[in-house]
């Protein structure tokens, strides 16, 4: 999804007196027809590199930021608060951490498209319509998935798919969070319960692992939520919980 998928939380947040700041990945172009036109600029990125580049305009900030990230995006926000540089994260739909073993079936169906090639490793990815309603938009009319794919998916690196996929074997993999960093600041995790890409049972399997941290963290279901809550026509239910959430934090 491209950066731009963002832009009605941008608006949110800043009418709720936040600034907001929404920098791409790296390779991403500034329009989703010029990121689909140049998948090759996108393509064969890391975790590492995806998550050193926000650290990097981190870095520029006057005082450390709110997080908020959706599927990879919200394994990335974790990356990075573990890392003591942001101030909270709200982790929407998130890719699983190193150690959440599980593998539904959805999951694994969502993610043949990526990872049934392994020459996909070094190669930016797009979706089919069909797949991203699988994966993506499973509970929404077929408009309404087809609205969303047009306006906003474009070519993703299938790189830290395979990092993710194969983490367990292993030692080093860079989806690694210490989940019992109790220096970090707040966390929310929030999951669709109609999620098929990142079911809830992977979400709930992340959330227990940070039990041995006394730092806050919370998990929220929405029910019959699918992949696509941060982005479709429900995204403010889920934007204004996060902020109520942040508020009771006192952030």
């Amino acid at each position: 999804m491209h950066n731009s998928s963002w832009q009605a939380w941008m608006d949110f947040f800043k009418i709720n007196g936040y600034d907001c700041i929404n920098p791409p990945w790296p390779g991403d172009s500034a329009t989703v027809a010029e990121s689909r036109a140049n998948p090759n600029m996108i393509a064969n990125r890391s975790i590492n590199e995806v998550a050193d580049s926000f650290a990097k305009v981190i870095t520029t900030l006057k005082q450390p930021p709110v997080l908020i990230g959706h599927s990879v995006g919200g394994l990335l926000v974790q990356i990075l608060l573990d890392r003591g540089i942001a101030a909270a994260a709200v982790a929407i739909d998130p890719g699983p951490i190193k150690g959440v073993w599980q593998l539904p079936f959805s999951a694994l169906k969502s993610g043949l498209p990526v990872l049934g090639n392994p020459f996909n490793f070094t190669k930016a990815v797009s979706l089919t319509p069909k797949q991203f309603k699988y994966a993506f938009t499973n509970n929404l009319t077929e408009e309404e998935s087809k609205e969303i794919y047009e306006q906003y998916t474009i070519p993703a690196p299938a790189r830290p798919l395979f990092q993710i996929a194969f983490a367990t074997l292993n030692p080093g993999a860079q989806n690694h969070v210490n989940t019992a960093n109790s220096t970090r600041g707040p966390l929310l995790m929030i999951s669709g319960e109609k999620d098929n890409i990142v079911p809830p049972v992977l979400v709930k399997a992340a959330f227990k692992k940070y039990s041995k941290s006394t730092a806050v963290t919370d998990f929220k279901s929405f029910a019959g939520r699918g992949h696509s809550l941060a982005s479709d026509h429900g995204w403010q239910e889920i934007a204004e919980y996060s902020l109520a959430w942040l508020n009771k934090n006192g952030l």
